[in-house]
């Protein structure tokens, strides 16, 4: 296969950035010799991310519309104007033979301007309902990339592929085994494992409700990985020594999440799509603590479509203060309910969606 330059556009959180580096790689492992540069937000956590998994890139000055009145959103049509001279000029530099978009408003200037001066664009939706920078894209795009089925109702049908979310390699083709990753994290492998994780940014109502049922955890002895994000980094630090358990492992951040995954016998999360699809591919029991602070209620949606499939438990986020442990007790203790649940998610995966996605790309151009 030639050797392309690629634009790649992403950011905000880890659902729209982990998809793009994913893409990325297996568009580097189609030629190694393709180039690809990243555009992101300047100062969102795609300039960090990014450069740590290895990739340039540039960034422009954009903001998301604030869903509550706020005085910022009166700087936001001076933003759009100054990004997309921004985006103009980084293209123009660049000169990309295709550019692809996986969401958020970093990515929206960047896309728009590449298709009006006719370079092919490709955007990947990760969830169940479409954000608003993909949907203004879509009628610009070559190609538009889903995880969910009956998207025809947002899209059209003329451009979609089903081909399901790009997740890192890392846990795709993960094999590591259970008790090397409970050994790992210095826990018992004799002992029942939770993993709760809030997101790249955290979820303060997950974490209020874990730090709520710390004691119960430990009376049932149940073991607790729990990744809490910066926000409640000090008062997780604070349960912990007040407690002093050695069932108890807390931190800011997992950089080992297939190491977290495989450790774990039940998965708490928010229900964006990254989470979602990595709890497929691994087949991983999980009760979903949807985040109802996203555009559309996306979350609620995206959990909804597991457990239809009876391939997940969700907690509305207003009742999971008062019922999140009762649910984790309830399924950690019922080994037919876990099996079930692991077998009916991991139909719901679809492998090799990076792979998929960096080929069709390949295709179109």
């Amino acid at each position: 296969m030639e050797a392309m330059k690629i634009l790649v556009c992403c950011g905000g959180t880890g659902g729209h950035i982990f998809p793009a580096v994913a893409i990325a790689d297996a568009l580097k492992k189609l030629n190694p010799d393709n180039q690809i540069l990243f555009v992101g937000a300047n100062g969102r956590m795609e300039m960090e991310k990014v450069p740590a998994s290895g990739y340039d890139i540039k960034g422009i000055d954009i903001a998301g519309l604030q869903r509550k009145f706020d005085l910022k959103n009166l700087s936001l049509p001076f933003k759009i104007i100054k990004s997309l001279k921004q985006a103009k000029k980084i293209i123009k530099e660049f000169k990309p033979d295709f550019a692809v978009g996986t969401g958020g408003y970093a990515s929206a200037p960047t896309i728009y301007m590449a298709a009006k001066l006719n370079i092919p664009v490709l955007i990947q939706e990760q969830n169940s309902y479409p954000g608003v920078a993909n949907k203004i894209l879509a009628k610009r795009a070559k190609a538009i990339c889903v995880a969910y089925p009956d998207m025809e109702k947002y899209f059209g049908k003329d451009k979609l592929h089903l081909l399901g979310n790009p997740i890192r390699s890392s846990i795709e083709y993960c094999n590591i085994d259970r008790s090397e990753a409970v050994s790992f994290f210095g826990l018992n492998p004799e002992i029942k494992t939770v993993l709760v994780v809030g997101g790249s940014l955290g979820a303060r109502t997950i974490n209020q409700s874990i730090e709520k049922y710390v004691p119960s955890f430990i009376e049932n002895n149940i073991q607790l990985i729990w990744q809490t994000g910066k926000s409640f980094e000090q008062r997780s630090k604070e349960i912990a020594e007040k407690h002093n358990s050695k069932l108890i492992r807390n931190t800011v951040f997992i950089k080992e999440m297939d190491y977290a995954y495989s450790a774990a016998d039940v998965v708490v999360s928010r229900a964006g799509a990254l989470s979602i699809s990595e709890i497929c591919s691994l087949g991983k029991p999980s009760i979903l603590v949807p985040s109802p602070n996203v555009a559309e209620d996306h979350q609620t949606k995206n959990a909804a479509v597991l457990v239809s499939h009876n391939a997940a438990v969700a907690v509305p986020d207003d009742k999971a203060i008062d019922v999140l442990f009762d649910e984790i007790l309830k399924l950690v203790n019922d080994t037919d309910k876990l099996n079930q649940l692991s077998k009916n998610v991991k139909q719901l995966a679809y492998p090799d969606s990076a792979k998929k996605i960096a080929e069709l790309i390949y295709d179109i151009k």
